[in-house]
């Protein structure tokens, strides 16, 4: 189990135009790992299981957070995701350190890793254009709804940060997403207007149900904190078996990551 065995080719490179020179980003899939199934890759192989939560075996989950090390200049700072709205510094977390609770974090010096683990959430990653802060949200529709990536943005601002660029990493997709009236009440009180709702599909053949779009609803709540470099949202973890987990697909699943450093 060497670090080398995690290739370019099995990581997500995000697309993303202005992040800044200075700034490093990627997502994992579940390719390039060694769990077993359920964890596994999905096509015969190892997978690349990074969450300690899920009931994979320990030692694999070890091996597969030494093969992603290899590509990052420092330890990710793993939290401990909640599904709520508050922000870390990624500088506190770290090994031989008391967990951090948390759904977002953010960093100002070179070498430090935020990092959030999904199956279906919503990974955002942030950088501030001069490349002086970064950060990372895990917005699941509750921590969404609830302002995870506004208070990731006020902590950037607060550090220094000027315009904003924001990816939107791999999630459950448009087609995928099946949500109840809680839910489109949450973003229609969110939201103001009439955007959030058109957001939300019937559900056909399912009364009370509707699919939801969650990267055009952390679009709009991005805009309403003034980021409007926003880019990804075409990565719908639930109908692509072969490379990403799903949460809501398998039940019993890994966990990829998505992270973001200063360099």
């Amino acid at each position: 189990m060497t670090q080398s065995a995690l290739a370019a080719a099995d990581l997500v490179w995000p697309d993303w135009p202005d992040l800044p020179a200075s700034v490093g980003a990627l997502a994992t899939s579940r390719d390039g790992g060694v769990s077993t199934a359920p964890y596994d890759d999905g096509k015969g192989g190892g997978g690349l299981n990074l969450g300690l939560h899920v009931n994979d075996e320990p030692e694999a989950v070890s091996a597969n957070r030494e093969r992603l090390q290899a590509w990052l200049p420092g330890h990710p700072a793993w939290i401990a995701q909640v599904h709520g709205a508050d922000v870390v510094d990624a500088a506190a977390v770290g090994p031989g350190l008391p967990v951090c609770t948390g759904d977002a974090s953010t960093a100002t010096a070179p070498g430090v890793v935020c990092a959030i683990l999904t199956a279906d959430c919503l990974p955002v990653l942030f950088a501030d254009l001069g490349g002086k802060v970064v950060g990372a949200a895990h917005a699941g529709w509750r921590g969404l709804a609830g302002g995870v990536m506004k208070e990731t943005v006020k902590a950037m601002r607060a550090a220094g940060a000027g315009e904003i660029t924001a990816w939107l990493g791999p999630a459950i997709g448009p087609d995928a997403f099946e949500v109840g009236q809680d839910v489109v009440d949450a973003f229609t009180a969110a939201i103001p207007g009439e955007a959030a709702r058109a957001c939300f599909r019937d559900y056909p053949g399912r009364s009370g149900k509707f699919l939801a779009d969650i990267f055009t609803l952390a679009r709009l709540m991005l805009a309403q904190d003034g980021v409007e470099r926003v880019h990804g949202g075409g990565l719908c973890t639930a109908s692509a078996p072969q490379r990403f987990y799903s949460y809501r697909r398998d039940g019993v699943t890994g966990r990829q990551a998505s992270l973001i450093w200063i360099k």
